[in-house]
């Protein structure tokens, strides 16, 4: 095979603290061949405009062969790329292509649960004696017939199908077309680990690893545990889901992920300078989870749970409140924050649906993002300002939001296509109709629309972007928290010798915020603008204020 690893960038262990990483959801970011669908050549053409926003790496959703009922989570060859996105071929480009930019390549690893129609499923369904028989999750029907237990699906219903073939249940915490696979069987865990391995030599510089709490269960199969109305919260699933109602102690969230996660690492340390992240869903331990997966610098080198990717506004009490959690979770820990993703309503129709001026808005959420202790992930689009998509329930296509409309309309909303010139039809994501409709409010946001726009939101974001670089402590940094004034979100950043000052407006009226104790400096080339007097500052609506100890 052609090993992409030899342009691989210089070596740097530690670039993915405080990087910023671009998420690609490659079904919508670029057609290259008018079939309305994105694909690895679309990618390749539209990375310099991703070196130009100053990102330092791309996250690109799965892309591996599969039957797309979950639209590439659910794999049926881990060591290909599907049709529809291209081939080996297209992807050794791509790989090259970011390196010459400067643009580490981190991919979606969907190792928890497969495709029903992977070979291995395929071989393990068809008895109960074969080689790959205790490859997935099988388990014999209660005396009545029914599932073994009472573990739930999170896309609605019993988490077990029944296989007339053994006669027995499998597992699935998502589609019944996604069976779990077995990672208490060793063997599994080495098949997997030769996946790591394959990428690696191909040049990737990480990996997203997706739903990472979910890769064991409780062997003993005991029912989960009811949770209380008052505990109930919807930040890893819709309120109108019952898997809302079960604290999911035994299908997930297992103590024996431990190992595995070291055995993961392990394999990441034979190659240089690679890193990964962790997906953790859990609504109530989630933060106490990415705690014990980020300990003792042998496992993940960050995760990310759901706290800024929940329905719940923010707020300066919310941001301090998290970051705090966070802290106390995982004192030897590095988060990665992000405020969308290709699962979760776009932030800025989540938050500020409410707000006139969206512009301002969009820019102050990212300013603030970029600005936590922790990495970033930025969502494709989001740098435009795109908003939700309100499609018709003909159009959609995610199965997730098929099921629980119109109470939740699922994902597409924040899945559809990437929009780059608005002089060009379906915004010049593809010549033909896509999989998903461009909305045209977004068309009205196109790259070329805003584009070298000084005022826009997407140049908003290049000048942040270069100006958060500029200052070690944005990346790097400890952060401590001010006394919140009223609507004031107030911070420090903290790296060696460098104390920098970030104040933030969360609200749709001018402020004014007393200085902390110093000698304070102001920055620019941020795009805000502030008045000074003395030991005080007036900070419009959606604004912010940065200075430097002097």
């Amino acid at each position: 095979m052609s090993i992409a690893s030899q342009t691989t960038l210089t070596a740097d262990k530690d670039w993915w603290r405080g990087a910023v990483i671009y998420q690609i959801y490659p079904r919508s970011f670029q057609d290259s061949n008018g079939d309305g669908i994105g694909d690895l050549k679309g990618i390749t053409a539209r990375l310099p405009y991703v070196a130009s926003l100053g990102a330092d790496a791309i996250w690109i959703s799965p892309f591996f062969t599969s039957p797309m009922r979950d639209f590439g989570y659910d794999v049926s060859d881990y060591e290909n790329v599907d049709s529809i996105f291209g081939t080996l071929v297209d992807f050794d480009t791509m790989i090259a292509e970011a390196h010459r930019l400067g643009i580490k390549v981190m991919i979606d690893l969907v190792i928890s649960h497969s495709s029903d129609q992977h070979p291995w499923f395929a071989e393990s369904r068809s008895s109960k004696t074969n080689a790959k028989a205790d490859w997935y999750v099988w388990a014999d029907a209660k005396p009545d017939g029914a599932p073994p237990n009472n573990w739930l699906s999170i896309f609605g219903g019993s988490a077990w199908a029944w296989d007339p073939r053994r006669m027995q249940y499998y597992l699935h915490n998502f589609l019944t077309s996604q069976p779990d696979m077995n990672l208490h069987n060793p063997e599994v865990q080495d098949r997997l680990l030769n996946v790591v391995r394959f990428w690696l030599m191909r040049g990737v510089d990480g990996f997203r690893l997706d739903t990472i709490n979910f890769y064991f269960h409780d062997q003993q199969l005991r029912d989960n545990p009811a949770l209380p109305p008052a505990r109930r919260n919807a930040s890893t699933a819709p309120a109108v889901n019952p898997y809302n109602f079960q604290e999911h102690i035994y299908d997930k969230n297992r103590p024996e992920n431990l190992e595995f996660l070291k055995r993961f690492r392990a394999v990441l340390e034979e190659f240089p300078a690679i890193a990964a992240v962790g997906e953790v869903g859990d609504s109530q331990r989630g933060l106490e989870i990415v705690g014990e997966y980020t300990s003792g610098n042998d496992k993940m080198h960050m995760c990310y749970a759901f706290e800024f990717l929940a329905p719940d506004p923010l707020s300066p009490e919310r941001v301090e409140e998290v970051m705090e959690d966070f802290a106390a979770a995982a004192p030897d820990g590095w988060a990665c924050w992000a405020f969308s993703n290709h699962d979760v309503m776009r932030h800025v129709s989540r938050w500020g649906s409410l707000v006139a001026d969206h512009d301002a808005f969009a820019k102050l959420y990212a300013s603030l993002l970029m600005t936590l202790r922790g990495s970033v992930c930025l969502y494709q689009g989001e740098e435009l300002g795109l908003t939700e998509a309100d499609l018709a329930y003909q159009d959609l296509q995610d199965p997730y939001g098929i099921q629980f409309w119109p109470e939740y309309k699922g994902r597409d909303g924040c899945r559809t296509p990437m929009v780059w010139d608005s002089q060009v039809s379906q915004g010049g994501f593809s010549t033909v109709t896509p999989w998903l409709p461009v909305p045209v409010e977004h068309i009205l946001r196109a790259v070329s629309v805003q584009q070298g726009d000084e005022n826009s939101v997407l140049e908003h974001y290049r000048r942040f972007l270069a100006f958060r670089k500029q200052y070690p402590a944005f990346a790097k940094g400890e952060i401590e928290f001010e006394q919140p004034q009223g609507d004031a979100l107030v911070f420090t950043r903290i790296y060696g010798n460098e104390q920098l000052l970030c104040i933030f407006n969360i609200s749709p009226v001018e402020i004014n915020v007393s200085l902390p104790m110093g000698e304070w400096q102001a920055l620019t080339g941020h795009g805000f603008t502030s008045n000074n007097y003395g030991d005080k500052i007036d900070i419009p609506a959606w604004g912010a204020y940065f200075a430097r100890l002097a």
